[in-house]
This record gives C-alpha cells, sequence and structure tokens, in this order.
C-alpha cells in the first residue's frame, strides 16, 4: 500500500470525517440505561459481538467487495451490493444510521476531489435511486483512492469499534484509558476479520446478533436519548 493510500484511509477513518457516527451507538446506549453494560469489560463484550456477528462478516465483506468494485468502475455491481446489504439491515434506527452515514461519506468523498464514479455514487443516492450504505460507500471511496480491500476493510472495523468506544466514554463511567485498552484489545479481531472480508464473495456476506438488534429496537422506546440508535 502506497503511503497516499494509507493516508487516504487515515483520513476516512477518522473520528473527524463528518459522517454522523458520533449521533450513533447501535444498541449500546439500551443495554447502558438496562444496566447490561457497566464498565470496560461489558463495553469490551458488546465491541466484539459487534465486529463478530456484524461488521466483520456483513460490512466488511461489502467494503471489501466495494472497494474492487469502485476501483474497476462497476457501478451496477455496486448497486446491486449495496441494494444487498440494504436487504440485511432489519433494524430500523440501525438501516438509518447506515444510510444517513453512507450518504454524508458519499457527498464529502465526491467533494474532495473530482472523481466521476464517487460523483455519481451521491448522486445516485441524493436522488433515491440507491441506498447508499456507509460501508458500500467506505469501500467506493477507499477503492477509487487507492486503497486496498484488506487495508479498507480493517479500517473500517477499526473506526466502527471506535465509534462504539467513543460512545462508551459518554454513556459509561469509563476513564480514555480503559477505553484505549478495548480498542487494543479488538485489534488481532479486527486483523483476522479484515482479512476473512478480503477473501469472501457476496454470497459470504451474513449477520448474526439478534440480542443486539433487540437492543436496537428497544432504543426507540427509552425515556431519555442521546444518541439516535
Amino acid at each position: 500500500m502506497t503511503l497516499e493510500a494509507l493516508l487516504v484511509l487515515l483520513q476516512l477513518g477518522d473520528g473527524l470525517f463528518p459522517a454522523g457516527g458520533f449521533a450513533h451507538s447501535f444498541g449500546l446506549e439500551t443495554y447502558a440505561q438496562e444496566g447490561r453494560v457497566r464498565d470496560r469489560e461489558g463495553l469490551e463484550a458488546f465491541v466484539t459481538a459487534h465486529l463478530e456477528g456484524a461488521a466483520g462478516p456483513g460490512d466488511a465483506v461489502a467494503v471489501a467487495l466495494a472497494t474492487r468494485l469502485a476501483a474497476d468502475g462497476d457501478l451496477a455491481a455496486w448497486s446491486a451490493l449495496d441494494a444487498r446489504l440494504d436487504a440485511m439491515k432489519t433494524v430500523p434506527e440501525f438501516r438509518a444510521a447506515s444510510r444517513q452515514m453512507g450518504r454524508q461519506t458519499a457527498r464529502v468523498a465526491a467533494a474532495l476531489g473530482d472523481d466521476g464514479v464517487l460523483a455519481s455514487i451521491a448522486r445516485s443516492i441524493d436522488d433515491g435511486l440507491v441506498p447508499g450504505h456507509h460501508a458500500t460507500v467506505f469501500g467506493a471511496a477507499a477503492g477509487r483512492l487507492g486503497a486496498g480491500a484488506e487495508a479498507a476493510a480493517a479500517t473500517y472495523l477499526y473506526s466502527t469499534a471506535a465509534l462504539l468506544v467513543g460512545a462508551g466514554l459518554r454513556l459509561l463511567r469509563l476513564g480514555q484509558l480503559d477505553a484505549q485498552r478495548v480498542l487494543a484489545a479488538a485489534r488481532p479481531r479486527i486483523e483476522r476479520l479484515a482479512a476473512d472480508a478480503a477473501r469472501a464473495g457476496v454470497d459470504d456476506m451474513w449477520t448474526f446478533t439478534p440480542a443486539l438488534e433487540l437492543a436496537g429496537l428497544r432504543h426507540a422506546s427509552l425515556e431519555m436519548r442521546l444518541f439516535r440508535s
């Protein structure tokens, strides 16, 4: 991977990138309010479940595939992949969060340069022609800007873990050191899941996190909410 591609991934995965992920907890707020996640160990278990059951076998595979499809300029196949991912996201809040983050990522990525493929993706999302999920848009931006599939998947997974840990810092009595310990513990898992994602095909995409999905459904009925999901 070139240094330029590395810098692209660092920018796309950075918390300062305006994708809007800071507004979402993907069910963690429900777990925190119910007292099921209270400390570093609980947060680490939550992040692990999300990575192993959803982000790794589902979103990261979509990232890796989208990276290659966008690099080849295959917008038809990219759109089909995006539609498949949309069908896999059954929790309304999670689906809306992924779409919102994808839309923002597409707009910013298209505005940062003069790439026809990214411009077309952003336009299709704004026109309602495709859902524009975060994983597929993230992969498209990474692929068009020179990043490889495995590195893009690893970056996406790390940024997902960081998003959840950031939510944990606002919801739990958790210090910065413990937050970094959670992220450090996730590194070997992210490495393995990214490698698996890079080898996977579209028929290998799956998710299975029923408890997290139920937490996402209960989130809408919480009396007080800091996050949108």
